[in-house]
């Protein structure tokens, strides 16, 4: 038994390492790339927004166990997204309140990285399954317009009370991230793409029609089977800037 654990290890560590290797064709892409988007949670901050939501309003070990499925890819985003949220049902006035006393967690390299983007006149976008309320503050610290975010929305009823979340958002479905890419290459003719995430949704987006590569980001949360099928994995951002 051990010899067959310490040969998935081994087979887990080439894999690792060869994804953290920059080949030609993956830094042509990078260093061409029209536009460049980017996950939140766990990427562009430091934590995971719906975590730390559910945390504020007393549920944060059940939400955070279900963001870990999610995350690793072992059950349907779509599902994961509904049973986080219906563990704690936030009020309108929950997340205000939340939002009001706890600022972004940027992470560290993020606001250096996107400011070299934009002097290149690469457009940057948010790409995110988390919710549109909680993003817009990230979106403003990096300068990035807020129609240049795609996210969910959480949606509360005329008493201010949890009333789900818009389904029509496509970041509220497993392959979203793809859909969306897909429809800014459609929009705005984009030739090459690039997706940065920590997570399987994340990975999702290099699906025909998507991004052309998918970058994993390492830095906060290591998921070793999304490593294992990125194009390139950094540990952090400066080396994306170095090699820009």
């Amino acid at each position: 038994m051990y010899r067959h654990i310490n040969l998935l290890l081994s087979m887990n560590f080439v894999l690792i390492r060869s994804c953290l290797i920059l080949n030609a064709v993956t830094l042509e892409v990078w260093q061409d790339a029209d536009a460049v988007c980017f996950d939140v949670d766990s990427t562009v901050c430091v934590d995971e927004g719906i975590d730390a939501l559910g945390e504020f309003c007393g549920a944060g070990e059940a939400v955070a166990a279900w963001t870990s499925r999610a995350m690793g890819g072992s059950v349907p985003f779509e599902e994961a997204l509904s049973a986080r949220l219906s563990i704690f049902k936030p009020s309108l006035k929950d997340t205000e309140t939340f939002i009001a006393s706890n600022p972004p967690k940027i992470s560290p390299g993020i606001e250096d990285l996107i400011k070299k983007l934009h002097s290149k006149g690469k457009t940057v976008y948010l790409i995110s399954g988390g919710f549109r309320q909680m993003i817009a503050p990230v979106a403003k610290i990096l300068n990035i317009p807020e129609e240049n975010i795609f996210a969910n929305r959480l949606l509360f009823d005329k008493n201010g009370d949890f009333a789900g979340f818009d389904t029509n958002e496509p970041t509220s479905k497993s392959g979203g991230k793809a859909t969306a890419i897909a429809h800014l290459k459609q929009k705005f003719g984009y030739k090459k793409l690039v997706m940065i995430g920590d997570g399987a949704t994340d990975l999702e987006a290099r699906q025909p029609g998507g991004a052309d590569i998918f970058i994993c980001y390492g830095g906060v949360q290591f998921r070793a089977p999304v490593a294992a099928q990125a194009d390139w994995c950094v540990l952090n951002f400066k080396d994306l800037i170095e090699s820009l």
